[in-house]
């Protein structure tokens, strides 16, 4: 039903842009000498809106009185994915409209089993990042802890620990690491280190006084110390170690996971009651 579309839809846009607005806002600050990770937890704990964010949109080239092309082109400030499901005399319409940026992806109507295959276009979608935030988050990391984050092997130890573990995540330069949400509003912070970078860490584990055998442990790449977590977030209690896991085959990067206890931050709305307010919704193929 375009008209219902395009009345849904009418003020995404200017969603979308209050939110970047916020996450501009938070680099911001951290130019100007505040911290980064108290600053996203206060955002996940009093910006659940973004879960609500239309983030893909399905359109039938077939519609009533009109083509999910123009209705598409009713959307162009929008900055979410757009599918088009075609007939077959349909596609190569959206071909053109595919390699004129018009839309993200295609779905022929008679593809076998179009219900499994339309869910993993939207998976893969969902997993791509927006490019403006993805630009914006960027500015926060070393030119060097891209080149890290870039290495194959690197990428695919973070994409298995943090699928089905995270509904949200955000890479962070300082300090290096990973912050990613639970389903259930639990909270985790995957440390980064390179190992060029452990006789640094291990200095300032020593600074802030741990132990001889936690400093050696850190310096040697058997542990790492979440000292920046703990000055930062303000917690109390000696400062955690973790053991530390390599990422890549070369040695360059190394990980430790810590997880954060109800109470070291801001309450966090749970995706799993998102998803209970969605369960009526389905994917009919009939």
């Amino acid at each position: 039903r375009p008209a219902g579309f395009g009345r849904r839809m009418e003020a995404e846009t200017a969603r979308w842009e209050a939110d970047a607005t916020l996450q501009l806002q938070i680099i911001d600050r951290w130019r100007n000498g505040v911290p980064l990770l108290p600053q996203i937890l206060r955002y996940w704990s009093t910006q659940p809106e973004r879960y609500r964010l239309v983030q893909s949109c399905v359109v039938d080239y077939a519609m009533p009185g009109t083509d999910g092309l123009s209705v598409l082109n009713t959307l162009l400030d929008w900055p979410g994915s757009r599918v088009l499901l075609t007939g077959q005399a349909d596609e190569q319409i959206a071909v053109k409209a595919f390699n004129s940026g018009l839309i993200d992806q295609f779905v022929p109507k008679q593809t076998q089993d179009i219900t499994r295959h339309l869910l993993g276009v939207l998976r893969k979608l969902a997993n791509t990042p927006h490019v403006r935030l993805n630009t914006l988050w960027r500015s926060v990391l070393t030119a060097e802890q891209q080149s890290l984050l870039q290495i194959p092997a690197v990428v695919e130890a973070l994409q298995q620990l943090s699928h089905g573990r995270w509904v949200e995540h955000v890479v962070l330069g300082a300090p290096f690491g990973m912050l990613g949400v639970t389903i259930d509003g639990g909270c985790e912070w995957l440390q980064l280190e390179p190992v060029s970078g452990l006789p640094g860490l291990a200095e300032l584990a020593g600074s802030a006084g741990m132990d001889f055998e936690t400093v050696r442990a850190v310096r040697a790449g058997e542990q790492l110390a979440a000292v920046e977590l703990h000055q930062q977030l303000g917690l109390r209690g000696p400062i955690r170690v973790a053991p530390a896991r390599p990422l890549d085959e070369d040695g360059l990067l190394t990980s430790a996971l810590f997880a954060l206890q109800a109470g070291e931050h801001p309450p966090l709305p749970t995706y799993r009651a998102v998803l209970r307010a969605a369960e009526h919704r389905s994917v009919d193929d009939t």
